[in-house]
């Protein structure tokens, strides 16, 4: 009970650090659980996370009226454009010496923008195994532990899955390009039917960086960090010379980018292009079940695999309600919500949960989704290639734009 006590004072206190990582090894108890529940009743959560999509959007408001209904906890989603956002924001309050109070709770964050806050020291933990619902938590999935190949450490909560895909309508494109030189020559042969959100957007830099990986095979600079690189230019030649070549075939001759993934969709429906970038294998699925594409959708990945990781949620060092966080964190793992996210009409997310560790009657509920026709199995979606190191999808994305960024 000490420990409990203590450590619902942790919670909340303004501390600069998180709890001892060798006193959360075990995680919470029962009782230790019971106190950061009793801390985070009446909390409000400022959730930073991505607001591009309103079936994300609708997710996360379901998410907020259990977490307010079950345990008290207010959840206000701040709809942000570009992550790099909230981090700026967090950074700038701690060199403001604003250590408590930050105005940023949670954020849904990936790749290079963890690797700034946690290099910057910004984030609060290690929480993440400590949660309760930890012990669902398919640890054999190396991307539950692991961020753009850094360790997470417990400083972040994984929450989905996610393997890139294309979509594309059979009806019109009966055998998509299933590599990225096919993908170059089909474009040529069919200029302005393909092109991809404009980088910076998650989405757009995610399409640089499989063109990469594509092209260059197993590369091991990847994994490293990009100034690391024996040969920058060596290791991105292919690349750039694709997207030379690539652009003026793009849709409207690579002077206009859709700026969002949900743009890409609207392209297809309309008409305008036949291929989209996907991180989500059931967005196709899903956005069928609403009437945004047509019936006939569908996706498929690259002949040697594409790129895989899990969308995690981290807690920032300066936030004042950190046990209310925790608790939006642990129910994002839980099987309610995870069941509700894989369901096709809602969001189509992969889950991070082993079907082996849950209770009977939640793995039934996974077993009994329809997970859409345009979804493909696990085995056809085959074995993730790994990220490269978050690095690299900064200097790809500095680079495109220096190269290929439409001007004002």
């Amino acid at each position: 009970m000490k420990y409990a006590l203590a450590f619902a004072t942790l919670l909340a206190t303004p501390a600069l650090a998180g709890p001892d990582p060798e006193s959360l090894s075990d995680g919470l108890s029962a009782e230790e659980w019971q106190a950061v529940l009793e801390a985070a009743e009446g909390q409000t959560v400022y959730w930073n996370a991505w607001g591009g999509s309103t079936t994300t959007n609708a997710f996360i408001d379901w998410v907020g009226s259990r977490v307010k209904e079950e345990y008290g906890v207010t959840l206000e989603h701040v709809k942000l454009s570009d992550t790099a956002d909230a981090v700026s924001r967090v950074l700038a309050e701690q060199q403001a010496g604003q250590n408590e109070g930050g105005a940023v709770d949670m954020i849904w964050i990936n790749g290079p923008n963890f690797a700034a806050m946690k290099g910057q020291n910004l984030l609060f933990g290690p929480f993440a195994e400590a949660l309760p619902n930890w012990q669902y938590v398919d640890v054999e999935n190396k991307d539950v532990r692991t961020d753009f190949t850094l360790p997470v450490e417990g400083y972040e909560a994984p929450w989905a899955m996610a393997q890139v895909v294309f979509i594309y309508d059979e009806a019109r494109l009966p055998e998509p390009p299933r590599s990225v030189p096919a993908l170059l020559e089909w474009a040529k042969a069919n200029p302005g039917r393909f092109t991809f959100p404009q980088p910076p957007d998650f989405l757009g830099s995610t399409f640089l960086k499989q063109a990469l990986i594509d092209l260059n095979g197993d590369d091991p600079a990847l994994s490293e960090p990009v100034e690391a690189a024996a040969d920058y230019a060596a290791s991105t030649e292919a690349l750039w010379s694709f997207i030379d070549d690539l652009t003026p075939n793009l849709w409207r001759q690579g002077r206009a980018y859709p700026q969002t993934g949900p743009r890409q969709l609207q392209l297809i429906a309309d008409g305008e292009v036949d291929i989209a970038i996907s991180f989500s294998p059931g967005e196709a699925s899903t956005a069928i079940a609403n009437n945004e594409l047509p019936p006939t959708a569908r996706t498929y990945v690259l002949e040697n695999g594409t790129i895989g990781n899990a969308s995690f949620v981290a807690i920032p060092y300066n936030s004042s309600v950190k046990s209310g966080a925790m608790v939006v964190a642990n129910f994002l793992m839980s099987p309610v919500a995870q069941v509700r996210a894989q369901d096709p009409e809602v969001l189509g997310y992969g889950t991070v949960l082993s079907m082996d560790k849950l209770p009977e009657a939640d793995r039934a509920a996974f077993e009994a989704l329809d997970l859409g026709v345009a979804t493909l199995s696990p085995a056809e979606l085959g074995k993730a290639q790994p990220e490269p190191h978050p690095s690299w999808m900064t200097k790809l994305t500095e680079e495109w734009i220096e190269k290929h960024g439409v001007k004002e």
